[in-house]
């Protein structure tokens, strides 16, 4: 996740810029692959706003919330790939590989100076420690749960054959004994940050006397294990049920 812009507010690294604010885009990867920190690594380009001009980007890393602000790198030139390796920035913070655990956040900071200041862009780069990728595991027999609308069984989650990040969901309305004869479900994983997106779905065109039941909604998706997350707006054309969270888990 980034984050953009600047603030006034000082700090002990100095004034946050509002001239001076560095751009960060084309993170590839996105992640520390917690099944290889040794070798992991993030992969992102800095660059500088059209008409503004830098000295250097000084790259700080902190561990989750500890705020350490560790020099991890710096960049003299714009545009700039900068490579940031998990191992250099565990050691560096003084932590062991084997205590790094998924789902810890590290927190990347850019301090600018130019003309001699030094200012702190709010521009953030937030580095998840997951699993990396696997395509396999974004399909199959799936179990749902939502204790929030009140459904729970079996559906099929199907991958799209050219897009690995795309995926079709089938049987949420079929578990709750409707015709479901709409869908299937379209939902994009985000392949940098593994947030999912759900399209706006009519799953069946007749619901508990209403009609055009659809879902949609955002959530993530756990790369480790292939379940899913997600929040569904539920609505039929006669108005909105409201928000729902529902579990997808692997079937064995």
């Amino acid at each position: 996740m980034i984050f953009f812009g600047c603030e006034k507010a000082k700090d002990p690294a100095g004034r946050r810029s509002i001239a001076v604010i560095p751009v960060i885009s084309d993170i590839n990867p996105g992640i520390f692959d917690s099944k290889n920190l040794d070798n992991s690594y993030v992969e992102f380009k800095i660059d500088l706003q059209t008409g503004t001009h830098a000295d250097k980007v000084i790259i700080q890393g902190s561990y989750g919330d500890n705020f350490e602000r560790i020099e991890i790198a710096e960049v003299t030139s714009f545009p700039s790939t900068v490579r940031i390796m998990s191992a250099d920035v565990a050691q560096k913070l003084g932590i062991a590989l084997g205590d790094i655990s998924n789902g810890e956040v590290f927190i990347f900071e850019l301090l600018t100076t130019s003309e001699g200041v030094t200012t702190r862009s709010n521009s953030v780069l937030n580095v998840s420690v997951a699993c990396a990728f696997e395509g396999a595991l974004t399909a199959g027999s799936y179990h749902s749960v939502s204790l929030d609308w009140g459904s729970e069984g079996d559906i099929i989650i199907t991958a799209d054959q050219n897009d690995p990040y795309k995926v079709y969901v089938a049987g949420l309305e079929q578990i709750e004994g409707l015709d479901e004869d709409g869908g299937p479900l379209v939902m994009h994983i985000d392949p940098v940050t593994f947030e999912v997106t759900a399209d706006k779905t009519v799953i069946a065109s007749e619901a508990f006397g209403y009609t055009d039941i659809a879902y949609e909604g955002s959530g993530v998706y756990n790369s480790c294990d292939g379940s899913y997350t997600m929040n569904f707006d539920i609505s039929v054309n006669e108005g909105n049920f409201g928000r729902f969270l529902f579990e997808f888990t692997r079937n064995p």
